[in-house]
């Protein structure tokens, strides 16, 4: 109990008794807040019941050899997705790869007074209107213009490294390097946004601090800046990783949609993604259920990433 001052009122020490209207409301709050991520729940576990119920089938008769085989033949009835799953694993992390420099250096660049503010706001809004352009359109822009100027250059790396199992096919078109550029594209404003965002939060007086120790602008950035802002902008790679392993119509319209297998980056592939929308409109019987398997194979991809994202995102954040 805390003794009270000498010549203090006892009536100001004693709480307030609030309202009822007062009461009815906070848990009236508290209640619909429960109910909101009740259904957010709910909707993950319905989709996934869905996904799980669709795929029984092709999982009781293939099992686990639906994921290490490669051959996609309606008519015998014989699924493997392994081609799918190798295309979209090795499509996003080469893309992730590509876009996490580009991105944080494009953030870098914005945030630390390096060129006039009018110059950083005007690209900061073509970083967002870049984020904002529909993955259709990007395909198009990908087949009628990337495309064709890129492959001048995949034919030379290809007469150059043509010895390395991965630039061992002619670039005839459509192909997973296409799809992958396209995915650098498409991922590389979240992680300049988020990366922005991660570095404008970190305190001026840490930023003052290391100027006032006598490091240079870029060993503050390098040493204390970038490692305050880690955990977001590790958070932002990954969110970034989840939506180049889901994106479907801008890798549909560039990857090429072959279920050979196939270690090169310039031949024609294929992920779950494109897979799905080519297919489901057209397939019935146990390739609806081989579908639905590679589905729920994605989810848990997605979800093994969100799960490792907050890992890392956790132990960044004790460590900085």
């Amino acid at each position: 109990m805390i003794p009270m001052a000498a010549g203090a009122r006892p009536e100001l020490f004693t709480q307030r008794r609030r309202p009822l209207w007062e009461l009815l409301i906070d848990r009236g709050f508290q209640k619909l807040v429960v109910l909101l991520a009740s259904v957010v729940g709910l909707v993950l576990a319905g989709i996934l019941f869905t996904v799980l119920g669709g795929s029984t089938e092709a999982i009781g008769r293939f099992g686990l050899g639906f994921l290490t085989t490669s051959n996609w033949d309606p008519i015998a009835e014989h699924y493997g997705a392994f081609t799918a799953i190798y295309g979209t694993v090795v499509s996003s992390l080469l893309a992730l790869l590509i876009a996490v420099p580009l991105g944080v250096g494009t953030a870098i660049f914005l945030t630390e007074n390096i060129i006039p503010l009018p110059v950083r706001q005007v690209l900061g809004v073509m970083v967002e209107l870049l984020a904002a352009i529909p993955s259709v359109v990007l395909g198009l822009w990908g087949i009628f213009v990337m495309e064709p100027f890129l492959r001048p250059g995949l034919t030379g790396l290809h007469q150059l490294l043509g010895w390395l199992p991965f630039f061992s096919t002619t670039p005839q078109g459509p192909g997973m390097a296409p799809a992958v550029l396209i995915l650098v594209v498409m991922i590389l404003p979240i992680i300049t946004a988020i990366s922005r965002d991660s570095l404008q939060q970190v305190p001026l007086a840490l930023r003052q601090a290391a100027y006032g120790v006598g490091t240079t602008r870029w060993g503050a950035i390098a040493h204390v800046i970038l490692p305050a802002a880690i955990s977001g902008i590790t958070g932002g790679v990954m969110l970034a990783l989840g939506r180049a392993m889901g994106e479907t119509m801008a890798v549909t319209m560039l990857i090429g949609n072959s279920n050979n297998f196939s270690l090169s980056l310039l031949a024609p592939a294929n992920t779950i993604s494109s897979m799905l929308a080519n297919q489901f409109g057209e397939a019935d019987g146990l390739q609806v259920s081989a579908l639905m398997y590679a589905a729920l194979v994605l989810m848990l991809l997605t979800l093994l990433v969100n799960l490792l994202a907050q890992k890392i995102v956790r132990r960044l954040s004790l460590k900085y």
